[in-house]
Parts: C-alpha cells; structure tokens; sequence
C-alpha cells in the first residue's frame, strides 16, 4: 500500500471519505461498454484456445446441505480429468466446497495441481460474530484449504459501517495464513454501481487477494457490467499501490459463450495479464460441461450431448 493509503483505514471518517471519493460509475456507460464487448466475436482458433483457458480457470463448486464424501470425490475426479475420455482437456482451477468437506476434497486432489477452496465466514448470509468466522477460516485452512472464499458483511456494509467490514476482512485474512483469500462482494445486494466500486476498493484495501463478485445463491450475480466495474478497480487498485489482485466473477455464467464474453471482458480491460487461473476464475459449475460439448464440436464436427459427461 503507498504513503497516501496507509491512512486511510484509520477511522470510518476517514475510509468513508475515501471510498465515497473515488469517481462515480457512469452506468449507462458501463452498461453500454460491457454490452459492446459481448458483441466482439473471435476467430476458430482463439475460440478453441479461449475454451481450454476457461476450463482452466473453473472453480468446480458443490455448496449444498446434501453434498456427500462421495459426490465431493466424484467431483475432484472430474476436476482432474474434466472429460476421462480425452486426456488433452485441462484440469480446472480448484475445487470449491463447505469447510466441513474440505479434508476428503484435499486427499482426493493430493498431488493433481488442482486447488481446494472453501467458503467460510458463515457463508453464504456472513450473518455470524467475527470469532464464529475466524474459527470457519481456521477449520478449513487446517483440514487443508488453499483458498478461502469469503462473504462480506452487507448490513454493515450498506449501513455505512466501512471499518467494521475493513477488519473482518483483515482478520479472516490473518486467519488464512498462506492460503489465498477472494473477498465475496455479494453485488446483488450492493443496490449501486458504485458500490461495487467502493467495496472492491475496500476488500483490497483490507487485504484480499481476489474480489469475487456472488455467492450464487442471490440474483443477479456475475453480469458483464459488475466484472467490468470489479475489473477497472483492480486495474486502477494495481496502479496506485503495485499491488495485482485477481478477479472471480461467480454465478450466472452457464455457456460457453458466456464464459467467452467473460474473457473478452478481461482482455480488453486490464490486458492478457489477468488471463490465467492466478488472476481470474470462474464460479460456474454448470458451465464446465457446455465448455466440453463445445470443445468436442469443434474437434469432431459433432455434439456429444450433456449426457456424455459426467453430472456435476
């Protein structure tokens, strides 16, 4: 963080005052910007590679009170090896599952490169003391969690109360130790544009090593203008304090073109920089597959079917 931002977080005052300082989101503007984009169509050949670089950077999530040991294993099965029938199709970014199935997820995925992630912090209302959350973060991190995804306060954060969501999120932060942190902003509880703006800048101002946009459990969630606005915050955050942090919209993208658009969205925002599953992931589940038929299409000529992979 620069001189000019170790300030900042000293009082409400003073993080309301920068927060509600940062300029305003023209949302017309965004809206037409992130509509352009999705327009953009790309040659055959960057499809095919924007195919395997988006199943690379899928976070394969199971977030259900009926989740199981076995269909946790099934699913870090197909996170290895997302069609067992083609063994050039890549593995996916992490494994995304409730604190409690986190040790069976880690042994199944030893040694595949695939990450396990956790949501944490009472997810998915964040509705819990900050030590009920600081122990969740704990639990998982210890059962062998590499990544914790966090939710944000939103009471509190649409109450004004910015330092109270400022140092829970520093808190679960110290808590994870070297595991990662994403900062769920929950956007379709944030009302405005802007403040998305402002909680992106207040999760990486607290320390959050990616800004996800959902828990998807809450409509609308990942849309084109909100990754936009989250993408323009991290691009200007990376500007100001030399800091990169990365970006995790979630919920809502189920096709492969929606997951393109996605991309496009990327690349013409902050560059090919963010475009790996160090800076940017994708919270679909249901999209893996689509991702699938459409890789066989263009390598077959012909569709497979749902049917021919395996459920999530």
């Amino acid at each position: 963080m620069t001189t000019s931002l170790t300030d900042v977080a000293t009082s409400n005052v003073t993080l309301r005052s920068f927060l509600h300082g940062l300029p305003g989101v023209d949302r017309v503007g965004a809206d037409q910007r992130a509509a352009m984009l999705g327009t953009r169509s790309i040659k055959t050949t960057a499809k095919a590679q924007a195919i395997d670089l988006a199943i690379g950077m899928v976070d394969l999530t199971t977030l259900e009170g009926a989740d199981t040991p076995g269909k946790v294993r099934a699913m870090c099965a197909k996170a290895v090896h997302p069609d067992p029938a083609d063994p050039s199709v890549p593995k996916v970014a992490a494994v995304c599952v409730y604190p409690d199935m986190v040790a069976g997820a880690a042994a199944a995925l030893k040694g595949s490169g695939v990450k396990v992630a956790s949501v944490a912090t009472a997810f998915p209302s964040g509705r819990s003391s900050l030590d009920v959350k600081i122990a969740d973060t704990a639990f998982a991190v210890a059962a062998g969690a590499d990544e914790i995804d966090m939710v944000i306060d939103r009471g509190a954060f649409l109450a004004g109360d910015y330092l109270k969501v400022f140092e829970e999120i520093v808190a679960i932060k110290a808590a994870c130790g070297t595991a990662h942190l994403k900062v769920i902003l929950e956007t379709g509880e944030l009302s405005t544009y802007d403040n998305v703006r402002r909680a992106s800048w207040l999760a990486m101002l607290a320390g959050g090593d990616f800004i996800k946009t959902s828990t998807g459990k809450v409509q609308p969630a990942a849309t084109l203008p909100v990754t936009l606005i989250m993408l323009e915050a991290v691009r200007d955050f990376l500007a100001v304090t030399g800091r990169k942090v990365g970006v995790k919209p979630a919920g809502g993208i189920k096709t492969t073109k929606d997951a393109i658009k996605m991309l496009v969205l990327v690349n013409e925002t902050v560059g090919d920089g963010w475009l790996s599953p160090d800076w940017f992931r994708l919270g679909a589940s249901s999209v893996l597959n689509d991702l699938l038929m459409q890789r066989q299409k263009m390598a077959t000529g012909r569709y497979a079917g749902p049917d021919y992979f395996t459920l999530d």
